[in-house]
């Protein structure tokens, strides 16, 4: 019972909770709503693949470590301009087989909590990410680095991370004024398109999105820094899906963000970061 009691408490809960309230919530409404089967399978399957990450992560060790991990995601953020695929000159995608990941969402997590565990050059990679973003152009992505900027200031106080807010803010400006796309049914507008099937549909998926957000923010057993950032990230995908044509994490389908923070959540929780 003892060896019990301590594998259920080392057991990531909270970030479990974070991760599979809302993709659970998304995939019961995309079933209710007549999405196409191959939506829900991908989002299950990341799901699946994000959970066992979370049960058996292990983070860096070394800040060394921590750098290197953050210059793979800004590299990630890179691979869609050498491998496409791009539409009416927007490219942020990674071709996996028949699933196409987007860049942002799958690193921009990761970043985040690498950029608060690497004190020296954390803020500048977080802030080197604006680059291949404004290149795509990606607004959420944008959004999701200036605000995950704006979390980690919160909590350190340190002027660098401030610059990356300002740096963001007017770039996803600009990212926001050239990346649209037409939305595409079960990705964006996911919350008015719920409304439509039934009000209960929307509250449900809006309740699981704010209860991972706070969880993210207050139920880690993590650093407050990296609860911020990892919670603003989060918020700025959010908020830009719900005022442009942009992926809504989680509860729409799409494997990337919920692999990206499935990463990130076991890298926090695993480090401590």
């Amino acid at each position: 019972m003892a060896v019990a009691r301590r594998a259920m408490a080392a057991l990531p809960a909270a970030a479990l909770f974070a991760l599979a309230a809302p993709v659970l919530a998304g995939i019961a409404w995309m079933g209710w709503a007549g999405s196409p089967e191959s939506y829900r399978v991908v989002n299950a399957a990341a799901l699946a693949a994000a959970t066992a990450w979370l049960v058996f992560a292990k983070a860096p060790a070394q800040t060394l470590h921590w750098r290197l991990l953050a210059i793979g995601a800004l590299f990630a953020l890179c691979l869609p301009f050498l491998t496409g695929p791009g539409i009416n000159g927007v490219v942020r995608w990674i071709a996996l087989g028949p699933v196409g990941l987007n860049s942002g969402a799958l690193a921009v997590p990761a970043l985040a909590v690498a950029a608060v565990k690497d004190r020296d050059w954390g803020a500048w990679l977080l802030g080197a990410a604006l680059l291949p973003l404004t290149a795509q152009p990606d607004a959420a992505a944008g959004l999701a680095v200036t605000f995950a900027a704006v979390g980690i200031h919160d909590r350190t106080k340190d002027w660098r991370y401030g610059l990356v807010c300002i740096a963001g803010f007017f770039l996803t400006i600009s990212m926001g004024l050239r990346g649209e796309l037409p939305p595409q049914a079960f990705v964006e507008r996911v919350l008015p398109h719920a409304a439509g099937t039934g009000l209960l549909w929307a509250l449900l998926l809006s309740a699981a999105m704010v209860a991972s957000f706070f969880t993210m923010l207050k139920g880690l057993r993590t650093s407050p820094a990296t609860s911020y950032g990892l919670a603003g990230a989060l918020f700025g995908f959010v908020i830009m899906a719900l005022i442009s044509h942009y992926p809504y994490p989680f509860i729409g389908y799409g494997a990337a963000p919920i692999l990206g923070f499935g990463l990130a959540l076991g890298l926090a929780e695993s480090g401590r970061a």
